[in-house]
């Protein structure tokens, strides 16, 4: 693909073209990263990348960039390289755009695999794909131009909606309901049994878990991720949520729209997350907490109490992120503040 296309293109996309220069007109083959791009690749720099990114600009072996539109620097970058570049409000979202006009996906055959077992009053909607080894319940739905890849297990009354992307042996269970455009990467479970035991005199009680999940549209959902069924309701994952590798989503959870969860988070049964809201990696939420609108918590933050909108927070008990700091600054000076105690206490004995 010719640079020009590609800044044609983007253009029509979301990432704001603001200027460019297109004087040797590269074929573009490949993308990558400032440091490793060679000829016929293209690269990016962000507005928040560090400095050091900026001066390797200068010496990149990339056949063109794109650049973020940021006075302090742009100027003399682009008087100082012969690369071809295009200047855009948002250059990670213009390298995203480009990442698919360079590497467009695979189309699946329609249609269905001869050792797949469909089951009985199952709907297919056109254009699906259903793969090798794939089982579909009875009594469930699938929309059009959905693909669902090897060995996945669907079971009974489960609705998929249209253009979503399931991939190789994950498992949604019955009464699960899933949008539109959702992904659900590899070995990912949609409504396994919520943990739910009551304690007897005679052990462990289990408790029926008879509700379903639902999924909004535009969820994506991680490799090795859980979201269970409550015992009655919903586990509700909000429309536009994307939920990293190996999260748990307890059974009773509901979350917004638009909230994204990186690896290893998990949450507690009955918890509410509100919209736009940022769990970074191994973040918990315990049971029946309200995290509000938002909010940010940062890797290993502990939610253990109801968090208020628009809040940044950190560590365990998760407190203020600035508090958090601060806090955090003294963790080394603990042995000689302890010890100034002693020798206070020593001095002045009650």
């Amino acid at each position: 693909m010719q640079f020009n296309e590609i800044v044609e293109k983007l253009k029509q996309g979301q990432s704001g073209v603001v200027d460019s220069k297109i004087k040797n007109n590269p074929v573009i083959l490949a993308a990558a990263s400032l440091e490793n791009a060679k000829e016929n690749d293209i690269s990016f720099l962000d507005k928040n990348s560090p400095l050091n990114l900026r001066d390797l600009i200068k010496k990149s072996n990339a056949s063109a960039l794109l650049l973020p539109a940021d006075e302090s620097y742009i100027s003399e970058i682009t008087k100082n390289i012969s690369i071809d570049w295009v200047i855009l409000k948002d250059p990670k979202i213009a390298f995203a755009e480009t990442l698919n006009f360079l590497y467009p996906s695979e189309i699946e055959k329609e249609g269905i695999h001869k050792s797949a077992v469909i089951g009985e009053n199952v709907k297919i909607g056109p254009g699906v794909s259903i793969g090798a080894n794939v089982y579909i319940g009875d009594n469930t739905e699938i929309g059009k131009e959905t693909i669902v890849h090897a060995g996945v297990v669907v079971y009974k009354k489960v609705i998929i909606g249209a253009k979503n992307i399931i991939h190789a042996n994950s498992v949604i269970h019955s009464g699960s309901k899933l949008g539109d455009e959702c992904v659900i990467n590899a070995n990912a479970v949609i409504g396994g049994e919520g943990f739910g035991f009551v304690p007897t005199k005679n052990g462990w009680k289990k408790m029926p878990q008879v509700g379903k999940v639902i999924l909004g549209n535009k969820v994506e959902i991680g490799s090795g991720s859980t979201v269970d069924r409550p015992s009655v309701g919903d586990t509700v994952i909000g429309e536009d949520t994307k939920i990293d590798n190996l999260v748990q989503i307890g059974h009773g959870v509901t979350t917004g729209k638009g909230c994204a969860m990186a690896a290893q988070v998990g949450i507690a049964g009955g918890a509410h997350i509100g919209n736009s809201v940022i769990l970074a990696g191994q973040v918990g939420v315990s049971n029946k907490v309200k995290v509000g609108d938002r909010v940010i918590a940062s890797s290993k933050s502990g939610i253990i109490s109801n968090i208020d909108a628009d809040k940044v927070v950190s560590g365990f008990p998760a407190i203020p992120n600035k508090l958090w700091l601060r806090c955090s600054a003294n963790f080394k000076k603990l042995p000689e503040i302890a010890k100034a105690i002693r020798e206070l206490n020593r001095r002045n004995p009650r």
